[in-house]
């Protein structure tokens, strides 16, 4: 694919069969799916920084994937769940494999109201399994706060109940999430995924947060990471308060503001925020235990992706 593939190339793509309308914000109308996707930016109003080139990445890295017989996507509900529910059909996981048994982040993009799976899940998880560790990306139900904590609960039962199979590592996990996705992380990293009808697991290792007006807390929070842009200074002195009462609490916290970008940036290729991933990274990584820290110094096995590089 490339930066002239459409929209519904995309979506209708073989390889993509049972989640490529998930790509994109839904539904898509017929002229929407004849933007090419160098023009894709439209779908996602309430983001900025779209990047077509992070989008091939993503997209060709899961051709490969397909064309190698690796599946990716799982679905978090049962079919009687599904049926029960119709609005539960249009969730599942993305799932890029890292080094074996190391620990797992589990991304929950933004923005609520539609799911910024291809601006700030896929592309972040494709990054986090560059140093080895393995990376989930929720696809929830677009909508209220409730749904996607449900989700989010949903999906963390159903990756321990699956952790041998994916070959990753309970200990350690990560919680990281953009705008109303990390609002949900945050929730599910204060209170456990039993509070929102998962199963009784650990609370996360560390959490990281982006551009989220969430101010809920407790004394028990995970080490967290947060980090917004500039314009919204009424959003930045909200997380920065949060971040400040965690300190005070002894929790290691960090808050990272980029003054002169705009909130639903992503990666932040090419602005100020540029690198915020790799720092959060080593936020998070620094409170793993000794022996997964040594795991993570193999070599990654993504050599599909280092091709791509």
């Amino acid at each position: 694919m490339n930066a002239s593939t459409l929209v519904g190339e995309v979506v209708g793509c073989e390889a993509f069969k049972g989640f490529g309308p998930l790509l994109f914000p839904a539904p898509l109308h017929r002229e929407e799916r004849r933007l090419a996707l160098d023009h894709m930016e439209a779908l996602f109003p309430r983001h900025r920084n779209i990047c077509v080139s992070e989008t091939l990445r993503v997209l060709n890295f899961m051709l490969r994937l397909s064309k190698h017989g690796v599946q990716y996507f799982y679905d978090i509900y049962s079919e009687k769940e599904k049926r029960r529910t119709s609005s539960k059909a249009h969730t599942g996981l993305f799932f890029f494999r890292g080094v074996r048994g190391a620990p797992f982040a589990l991304i929950t993009p933004g923005c609520g109201e539609y799911v910024a799976t291809l601006h700030e899940g896929l592309p972040c998880a494709v990054e986090l399994i560059r140093p080895g560790y393995n990376a989930f990306t929720l696809q929830y139900r677009p909508g209220g706060l409730a749904e996607i904590c449900e989700d989010l609960a949903a999906a963390i039962s159903f990756i321990f109940s699956h952790a041998e199979e994916f070959g990753v590592a309970a200990e350690g996990y990560a919680l990281w999430g953009s705008s109303a996705g990390a609002d949900a992380a945050a929730y599910l990293a204060s209170y456990g995924p039993r509070a929102f009808g998962g199963d009784d697991l650990p609370r996360p290792c560390a959490l990281v947060m982006q551009y989220s007006s969430h101010s809920n807390h407790t004394r028990r929070e995970p080490p967290t990471f947060a980090c917004t842009g500039g314009s919204d200074r009424a959003l930045s002195l909200t997380m920065k308060k949060r971040i400040d009462v965690l300190a005070s609490y002894g929790i290691d916290a960090e808050f990272h503001e980029y003054p002169q970008v705009e909130n639903g940036f992503g990666l932040g290729t090419g602005t100020e925020a540029e690198g915020w991933l790799q720092d959060a990274v080593v936020f998070w990584k620094r409170h793993l235990p000794p022996a997964v820290r040594r795991l993570l110094r193999r070599k990654p096995a993504v050599r599909l992706l280092n091709r791509l590089s």
